[in-house]
């Protein structure tokens, strides 16, 4: 892990996704979260003050720490009790199958390497009745910004630490076995659009969800 990543893209990822207009999504994104919840990619801890009542217990993973001090002033805020785990998503994740009523993903479906396998590993570890609920940035259905997404793509994957422009979320989510239940695509304001194509949706875990190994 470099510097910039470790101890600058942190500060500004922070600042970027704390902004107003983002924490409204965010809320609404979150509304249907229930039961115990897994939430990929924990970053900073900004989802803590919008997860509704009906979150009993929350196990939050991430493949790195960042900003500690801010994220355990956050977790010692919440009303409810809070897991943390450092794990890269993409490998197989250490639950039993149906574990969890809820898998939430905020702007991190982007960033994850193997995000195939981490959709595969979201749609075992969700209950029967469970759901993934995400609000994402990814590929626009303009093809002349999807391709701009491409070309800027290899830039933005170092400026971002590996974020990705040009991921087609919903057809990840769907190619993973899940089933689409809700989708709302809207342009983030005040955002470039190569950045503010977003996907805000609930899938429903699949019947035939296959587990897969390491």
């Amino acid at each position: 892990m470099g510097l910039y990543s470790k101890y600058i893209f942190p500060h500004i990822l922070d600042w970027a996704m704390s902004r107003p207009e983002v924490q409204q999504y965010r809320r609404q994104a979150l509304a249907p979260a229930h039961g115990d919840v897994l939430e990929i990619g924990f970053g900073t801890g900004l989802n803590m003050p919008y997860y509704p009542e009906r979150v009993t217990n929350l196990t939050a993973i991430d493949s790195q720490r960042m900003l500690p001090d801010r994220v355990n002033k956050r977790i010692a805020e919440a009303r409810l009790p809070v897991e943390q785990i450092q794990l890269d998503a993409g490998k197989k994740l250490p639950f039993d199958d149906g574990s969890f009523d809820c898998v939430v993903t905020t702007w991190t479906l982007c960033s994850i390497d193997r995000v195939a396998s981490a959709l595969t590993e979201i749609n075992r570890v969700l209950k029967p009745e469970g759901q993934l609920i995400f609000i994402e940035h990814g590929r626009s259905d303009d093809p002349k910004v999807a391709r701009l997404q491409d070309l800027l793509n290899p830039i933005q994957n170092i400026i971002g630490c590996g974020c990705n422009l040009n991921r087609p979320i919903d057809r990840l989510i769907t190619e993973a076995g899940m089933e689409m239940v809700e989708l709302d695509r809207f342009l983030m304001p005040a955002t470039p659009r190569i950045l503010g194509e977003t996907y805000r949706g609930v899938a429903r875990r699949g019947k035939n969800h296959r587990a897969r190994g390491t």
